[in-house]
């Protein structure tokens, strides 16, 4: 009985450490901050690129996951915007510093919109995971893209 109590405490000793540890720690990252929003933001558009695809092909338990992995990058997209960040290879606008709470507002929505798309694809709702698409590139990405990024350059008109 003795060495299992002993065991016992050791393991609860590892996990308050284990658990400290991931409560006092911050996102980990490549340590520069505009590459590794640009990841998360690429992933973003490979996810929903993937989702459109997937639904040409019915597959709504994929549209699901990359719903999901949507939801929770956008759930981390304002600690990827740290005061200061705003480098010449950044696509973000001054605005997202002068309108944080807009910007935060417009990241809480993208998770909003991504949890509703996962939600319609998991109950396999053809109808309702459709409705959900047609707008989601405009409310969901669009409400953070327009008023914070940088447009893309334009390739020039024949």
């Amino acid at each position: 009985m003795n060495g299992l109590l002993q065991r016992g405490i050791v393991l609860v000793g590892v996990a308050t450490l284990v658990v400290t540890g991931c409560a006092t720690r911050k996102m980990v990252g490549s340590g520069d901050v505009v590459a590794d929003r640009q990841r998360l933001m690429k992933l973003n558009g490979a996810s929903w690129a993937d989702a459109q695809a997937k639904a040409k092909a019915a597959n709504w338990e994929g549209i699901a996951v990359n719903a999901e992995t949507m939801a929770l990058n956008a759930a981390h997209i304002p600690v990827l915007f740290p005061e200061g960040s705003l480098t010449e290879k950044s696509k973000a606008k001054p605005e997202v510093w002068q309108k944080w709470p807009e910007f935060e507002s417009a990241a809480k929505n993208m998770v909003a919109w991504s949890e509703r798309l996962r939600d319609a694809a998991r109950s396999k709702n053809s109808q309702a995971t459709q409705d959900v698409m047609k707008d989601f590139g405009r409310q969901a990405c669009g409400t953070c893209h327009t008023p914070f990024r940088v447009p893309p350059p334009q390739p020039p008109r024949r």
